[in-house]
């Protein structure tokens, strides 16, 4: 019976869990709805969230996106000598007047908002002034191993206030590991994708027992013909403690990234971007976008999914920062191709992150939008990607619209831009290679022009950029040897011989940031 109960208790919490952890934008039943106190949600495909859009700035065509097929008539460009027809990425040293930014003050009073301001305009969107705010609370706390290290694994659940629009229900998942045999509090890496416990603590084998002789006694009690079976078989148990499992080695032979952070001395944060806001056009009159706009369609200016997925981000870190087990003051950001965007987004928003780990992120992340090389604007303002970006993004895709037509070239900033927002804290730029999975449509190459250009102002804040630096300019600066990585200063490149994925690179990121951080774990 206390099996059964526990079985109903456990029940319970997966009925709560799935709750808490339902899709962004998830519609509980509501008192309120019923009786028609709130509109309900606009509901549309993404192709009609696009085309509502489209209709908004006055858009009647736009260029299709390359195809990422080489034999497709439209193939993207992968021709070098065509890759530049703009040909140069926009200045983060000249204000906008044309006024060269010639000291730190100026960076910092003038022209790091100016460039912030046409991001938000431009590109990613502004967030609404009407945010509600974040509750959080510790939902569990479990005692695992980690590659043989002991660690506290605590999921948390940051509950979005929804009062003014209770048809929409926001609740942010993350999970928050830190090393149990380490002196704290530690540097932390927050890390977007699923939230998950890493290593569920297992009952012992004594509680095996119990459990399966409970459930013995329950199977023999709804069928007292299965006491016979059981006893012909009293070696088998319904219930099997599971075997240990060495774990799955990353593409260059290294360990996960998560024993490798927690070998180091350090915390990892999982928070589960589709918690936020779901990665669809058709989610944005839900999750959080949808709940500041109660339920409608957002406008032109607003913000997009990455934008949003960055804001959950700094929310996460405002947990982190009364977290005694965390350095509040030395959490990082890291991601993979669109969370890479993400990362990226997230720290040049937010200057309470210490550093980021920005994995071939592509388009709409390190690599320049005005390149044509790969993925193209039209690519993301064209497709089932355009709710990554703002509304207005969709005008440097459009060939026939009341204002005429646009192209990337007349996108007022660019990625060196974006990373240079960055500046001078730690940034680490990650990409792999083509022939491993890391395509070529993600544009390596642009990706090292624009952090080129921009280590200019770290030069300027008096910190120390790429080194060694390369001695060319961004147009005609060679890129690094694979596995080579320049990692010398704050802002690091380094393009390893894996595929579309970061963990080859995750040990450098760890021992570069620990050298600036002048981190060195300490056992308990």
């Amino acid at each position: 019976m206390a099996f059964l109960c526990s079985r109903l208790n456990l029940a319970a919490t997966m009925a709560l869990a799935a709750m808490l952890t339902a899709p962004a934008g998830a519609q509980p039943s509501d008192t309120a709805a019923a009786h028609g106190k709130y509109p309900p949600p606009v509901t549309m495909t993404s192709e009609q969230m696009h085309a509502h859009m489209m209709q908004e700035l006055g858009i009647e065509a736009m260029q299709p996106g390359p195809s990422g097929n080489p034999t497709a008539p439209n193939h993207a460009n992968y021709d070098e000598a065509l890759a530049n027809p703009y040909p140069n990425l926009p200045r983060a040293l000249v204000m906008k007047n044309g006024q060269r930014v010639t000291t730190a003050e100026q960076w910092w009073n003038e022209r790091r908002p100016q460039i912030e301001r046409m991001y938000e305009k431009y590109v990613y969107g502004f967030i609404p002034k009407n945010v509600p705010q974040v509750h959080w609370k510790v939902v569990a706390v479990d005692h695992e191993f980690i590659g043989f290290h002991p660690v506290i694994a605590k999921e948390v659940i940051g509950h979005v206030d929804n009062s003014a629009y209770p048809l929409i229900s926001v609740n942010i998942r993350m999970m928050v590991v830190t090393p149990a045999d380490v002196k704290g509090p530690v540097p932390m890496l927050m890390m977007f994708g699923p939230a998950n416990f890493p290593a569920p603590n297992q009952p012992s084998r004594a509680e095996y027992k119990k459990i399966n002789d409970a459930m013995k006694t329950l199977l023999i009690k709804q069928d007292p013909s299965l006491k016979q079976v059981f006893e012909e078989h009293p070696a088998w148990e319904p219930e099997q403690r599971p075997p240990f499992r060495f774990p799955t080695l990353n593409a260059d032979g290294g360990l996960p990234n998560t024993w490798e952070l927690i070998a180091a001395g350090w915390g990892f944060t999982k928070i589960d971007t589709n918690s936020i806001q779901a990665d669809n056009g058709a989610g944005l009159t839900r999750g959080i976008i949808g709940l500041t706009n109660h339920g409608q369609p957002r406008t032109p200016e607003q913000w997009g999914a990455l934008r949003a997925w960055a804001w959950g981000a700094s929310r996460g870190l405002d947990f982190l920062k009364t977290d005694p087990q965390v350095n509040g003051n030395e959490v990082g950001i890291e991601g993979v191709s669109r969370w890479g965007k993400a990362a990226l987004i997230t720290m040049a928003f937010d200057k309470r992150f210490r550093m980021v780990l920005v994995g071939s992120s592509g388009k709409g992340g390190a690599t320049p939008l005005r390149r044509h090389f790969g993925e193209e604007v039209a690519s993301l303002a064209s497709s089932g990607e355009f709710h990554w970006m703002d509304g207005n993004f969709l005008k440097y895709a459009a060939t026939k619209a009341k204002f005429g037509s646009m192209n990337p070239g007349d996108i007022p900033v660019d990625s060196n831009e974006l990373i240079a927002m960055c500046a001078p804290r730690l940034v680490f730029i990650s990409y792999g290679i083509p022939a491993k999975g890391d395509a070529r449509w993600l544009d390596q190459r642009g990706s090292w022009m624009a952090t080129v250009d921009a280590s200019k102002v770290w030069t300027l804040l008096g910190a120390k950029g790429l080194s060694p630096a390369p001695a060319q300019n961004y147009h005609t600066a060679p890129m690094p040897p694979v596995n080579h990585g320049l990692l010398g200063g704050k802002l690091a490149w380094r393009q390893d011989d894996g595929g579309h994925t970061d963990a080859p690179n995750m040990i450098f990121f760890i021992h570069w940031a620990n050298k600036w951080m002048k981190y060195t774990k300490q056992s308990q």
